[in-house]
């Protein structure tokens, strides 16, 4: 369902062990970023009608989820504030064709497949975390995430056969396979 060919790895769990305020700053730094991203997309393709709703959707929601993280964050007295990325997007970003309508095809599934692991470091936190409040809060967000992956999948399929993007979509999936085995020293929630 999700595409990813990969499953989260123990080091990641260690990470959330010992640095969970800093994995919750940089979960509300990642749902501005989706936000983005499906605002840049809005504007790249806007005589897409679906596409132009989907993302209005999808920025909303994403938005939504900032302002509840962030109220997370306040009702743990943890502050938020600016923090230095995963190399986690940048690497996917890099591997974006540069033409159309290739382009558009691999924005698309890179933001599907952020969205997919994202859904699944969701679970996991859900059922990782001690913590009741936490654990409700990331099965709430599970279903919207794993909706944006299927949305951002069956979106690409207007820019391509559904064949060719299903092929780009597995060779993509196998190079995000690869960075997130690699991980990343600091403690976030695509490390």
């Amino acid at each position: 369902m999700l595409s990813l060919q990969s499953a989260s790895a123990a080091r990641w769990f260690a990470q959330v062990d010992t640095s969970l305020d800093q994995i919750l700053i940089d979960h509300a730094h990642c749902e501005k970023k989706a936000a983005g991203v499906a605002m840049n997309l809005l504007f790249s393709y806007v005589d897409n009608v679906a596409l132009a709703r989907a993302m209005t959707e999808i920025v909303n929601e994403e938005l939504e989820h900032f302002r509840l993280v962030l109220d997370l964050l306040e009702r743990r007295g943890i502050p938020f504030q600016k923090l230095t990325p995963s190399s986690y997007g940048q690497r996917l970003h890099e591997l974006i064709r540069k033409e159309e309508p290739g382009r558009a095809v691999d924005r698309l599934l890179v933001a599907g497949l952020i969205e997919a692991r994202s859904c699944e470091r969701f679970a996991l936190l859900a059922d990782h975390v001690a913590d009741q409040e936490l654990r409700d809060f990331y099965r709430g967000l599970f279903e919207s995430e794993a909706r944006h992956h299927s949305t951002y999948v069956r979106l690409a399929c207007d820019f391509a056969a559904e064949e060719a993007v299903r092929e780009r979509l597995h060779w993509l999936a196998a190079a995000e396979a690869a960075i997130i085995a690699t991980g990343d020293p600091l403690p976030r929630m695509h490390s």
